[in-house]
């Protein structure tokens, strides 16, 4: 689930600068060995995915907190991370019904706990537990969700190294310099197209190539909105990364923006086509 290395085209105000040669590579050795952890446990699927999905969220959810300031409300950052932990619990069991009650709770309990910022705890709650799901019901299917899933990581990681490489590279007229001040056309462009390759790539491990074309296309425009999303959010609190917990790259949800958007995106869509049994196959078969 982890961004390789991108340093995706900063959040910082400040002009564009290389990455040291020690940061690099804290980038580059974090980046080998997350892309197979989550590689390795997203082939094995059930309790490994759902595991590591699990505590990925909970990660999401505490980071969140502090981004907005309300995690020195203990008891909002507790319950909202043990809904999460116990829904993760259900869906490890294939109780995905029961895993949406849990979470429909928790939802209830962080809003009404929280002190000053109910509609931002309540938002990072979602969002969690939003991927969190959407992660299990993209894998939960047997025949097409490791593809599917690995289709997802692709788009994501491409649009990221697109985009870093084009607007390092080419520069240019600013995205959203309002929002994210380093952010290039060129990035959002050559994002886009590094997605449309890697997407042709994997088609050939099966499946529609024109389908699969058309899924990066999408996936990675809306990977690229939930970059520019959570970056919106921690200019809006004056935060720079949400945390320091991966060497070199940050926060989890510094990294991890654009794969909640496009996952949730997928997953949705998914259901929506082929019921929670076929999520992956409502997104890859057309």
């Amino acid at each position: 689930m982890s961004k390789p290395d991108t340093a995706a085209v900063g959040d910082a105000a400040a002009p564009p600068k290389k990455a040291a040669p020690s940061n690099l590579m804290l980038r580059i050795a974090a980046a080998l060995v997350l892309v197979p952890l989550a590689l390795g446990a997203a082939y094995a699927g059930g309790m490994f995915w759902t595991a590591l999905v699990t505590v990925v969220a909970v990660g999401l959810y505490l980071e969140w907190l502090m981004v907005v300031g309300e995690v020195r409300t203990a008891s909002v950052g507790t319950l909202g991370a043990l809904a999460i932990a116990i829904a993760g619990l259900c869906c490890a069991f294939g109780l995905i019904d029961f895993a949406v009650a849990v979470l429909a709770l928790g939802l209830v309990a962080v809003a009404v706990l929280a002190a000053g910022r109910r509609l931002w705890a309540a938002a990072g709650f979602v969002y969690a537990a939003g991927a969190e799901l959407a992660s299990v019901l993209v894998r939960f299917d047997q025949q097409q969700g490791w593809h599917a899933l690995v289709l997802v990581f692709l788009v994501v990681w491409a649009s990221d190294i697109g985009g870093y490489v084009a607007g390092r590279g080419i520069g240019g007229p600013k995205l959203a310099p309002r929002i994210s001040p380093n952010k290039t056309w060129a990035g959002a462009i050559g994002g886009f197209g590094a997605s449309l390759v890697a997407a042709a790539g994997w088609s050939l491990a099966g499946g529609s190539l024109l389908a699969m074309l058309a899924m990066a296309a999408v996936l990675s425009v809306v990977s690229q909105l939930g970059d520019l999303a959570e970056s919106a959010v921690k200019r809006h609190f004056g935060v720079k990364d949400s945390s320091h917990i991966i060497p070199g790259h940050g926060g989890l949800l510094d990294r991890l923006d654009g794969y909640v958007a496009a996952i949730v995106f997928a997953a949705l869509l998914g259901l929506l086509r082929g019921g929670l049994d076929g999520v992956g196959r409502g997104v890859l078969v057309w």
